[in-house]
């Protein structure tokens, strides 16, 4: 059972799985699982779904108080316990063969189309993510940006726009949001307001709780989606071009050491799952991250993931802690989600020292700027050493930097494939091999541009290339990007 509840609609109640995160609950005991004897007619036949969101946009205040109504009756009659032990499809079942009666007894005058979606948020409420469902259900969402109870955006297509998706109050809200950090053995409260978590299909999830959120609860969703793209897919999308698609096969198979850069948004984390496509199975791959959203096809792949201090502030395990571990677990290749801090340091030592092929992330707006982000965080783990050090340091261990952005028409490019050359006095050189041009945009307000090669015919790792046997493919890609120069098609041009 679940005891007695507080009074107080505001109380938080406890992040249980099975536990109804809906309207507030009066102190009520428990009755049985079985409901009154059902005399009520069944319900006709649900008609044809609506979108969810649209659907929405028109409830209105009545809706919310017939539902907080329909809902709190549904927690008198119910026992949680014995719903719990139900599968999902069962528990929904009956959680909606309950929901009809009570609207019948109540005497609700509602269309078939309400009634179905109040079938539908009810059971949301109690044994899923509430408002949020129809939203997750979405694949074409990349966004989910949740402002307090009362206002909710999405990001589609690049571009963000306000929903009419609403919760009751923020107690729910914030129930909800206890509900996903909790299975991850997370938690947010006033004593621990900030936190990263994640969903079960590996969705990126940040939620930042009162008093430093002063609006109610901020959560933000990344999404990511159900089938994992192919660097096949960003042709498609326009991300690359065919022949710089070859040219990162290529690279991740040669085993280069890879730094993905690129801001906020930029698709960062989506282009390395990309290119964990070109490793082969039989590498034993190692991932360390914040939150674990990186969904590698090998077979032999051991997930690492960081962890906040418990209540006593003790426990932490950083980045740092996770990369120097993995050095003593036989990697062959170490991915990191993403660099932020002085585990910079550890990650370039093991791309140093026999670990090629490995990969990270980090934010910046340009292949020089990532360079200068990496001193910086290098610098930041206490190190006192020469800058002219660390820049060698890079030299060694990053071999090509593949830069990510997100363009002000909300699409996303892969705008430079750039090479780590050497040195030159206290300069770290480096080489384009592939750029992307803007040429204009369409009536559309879309941008137009291309993917041209920069005329380099033998890179740096083309020794790597002749050990695995891959020139040929190599310097076929490169001279194809520059006949694409030369023709001066659009990116859109090159697709068709």
């Amino acid at each position: 059972m679940f005891g007695r509840r507080s009074n107080d609609p505001s109380a938080p109640r406890p992040a249980i799985p099975q536990q109804p995160v809906g309207a507030p609950v009066p102190a009520e005991p428990q009755r049985a699982a079985t409901p009154a004897p059902r005399a009520a007619p069944a319900a006709p036949p649900a008609p044809a779904r609506v979108d969810p969101i649209e659907q929405t946009r028109r409830h209105s205040e009545e809706y919310y108080d017939v539902k907080t109504s329909v809902f709190n009756a549904l927690i008198d009659t119910i026992d949680l316990t014995q719903l719990a032990k139900l599968e999902a499809a069962a528990a929904r079942e009956e959680i909606r063969d309950i929901v009809g009666e009570i609207i019948q007894l109540k005497n609700v005058v509602m269309s078939i189309a309400e009634q179905e979606e109040l079938l539908e948020d009810i059971c949301n409420d109690v044994l899923g993510y509430g408002p949020l469902e129809p939203l997750l259900a979405r694949d074409d969402i990349a966004d989910i940006m949740v402002n307090g109870a009362g206002t909710t955006f999405i990001e589609v297509n690049g571009k963000v726009q306000k929903t009419g998706v609403r919760f009751a109050d923020n107690a729910q809200l914030m129930n909800i949001c206890q509900r996903i950090v909790s299975q991850v053995g997370r938690r947010v409260d006033e004593s621990s307001p900030i936190c990263d978590a994640r969903l079960p299909d590996g969705s990126r999830v940040n939620v930042i709780a009162p008093p430093l959120a002063i609006d109610g609860p901020a959560l933000t969703i990344r999404k990511f989606k159900k089938d994992r793209l192919k660097l096949e897919q960003l042709v498609q999308f326009g991300s690359i071009t065919p022949d710089a698609k070859a040219i990162l096969e290529v690279i991740g198979r040669v085993r280069c050491n890879i730094l993905i850069s690129g801001g906020t948004g930029s698709g960062k984390t989506t282009l390395l799952n990309c290119m964990t496509g070109s490793i082969d199975a039989d590498e034993r791959i190692i991932t360390c991250e914040d939150s674990a959203e990186l969904q590698l096809q090998q077979p032999h792949v051991v997930r690492l993931e960081t962890r906040p201090p418990n209540l006593e502030g003790e426990g932490e395990i950083t980045m740092r802690d996770l990369v120097k571990n993995c050095l003593r677990m036989r990697p062959e290749r170490i991915i990191v989600g993403e660099v932020r801090g002085p585990e910079a340091f550890d990650l370039l030592q093991a791309m140093n020292t026999g670990h090629d092929g490995s990969m990270g992330t980090l934010h910046s707006n340009s292949p020089r700027e990532a360079i200068s982000r990496l001193e910086s965080m290098i610098m930041m783990g206490g190190y006192s050493l020469p800058t002219r050090t660390i820049r060698e340091m890079i030299v060694g261990s990053i071999d090509i930097i593949i830069q990510a952005s997100r363009l002000r028409d909300g699409s996303r490019k892969i705008t430079h494939i750039t090479e780590v050359v050497g040195m030159e006095g206290d300069v770290v050189t480096l080489q384009n091999l592939i750029v992307f041009e803007i040429t204009g945009e369409d009536a559309n307000g879309k941008i137009i541009g291309r993917h041209r090669s920069t005329g380099i015919a033998r890179p740096r790792f083309w020794e790597r290339a002749e050990y695995y046997n891959e020139t040929e493919k190599l310097s076929q890609a490169l001279a194809n990007s520059e006949v694409l120069d030369a023709m001066g098609r659009t990116m859109g041009e090159a697709n068709a």
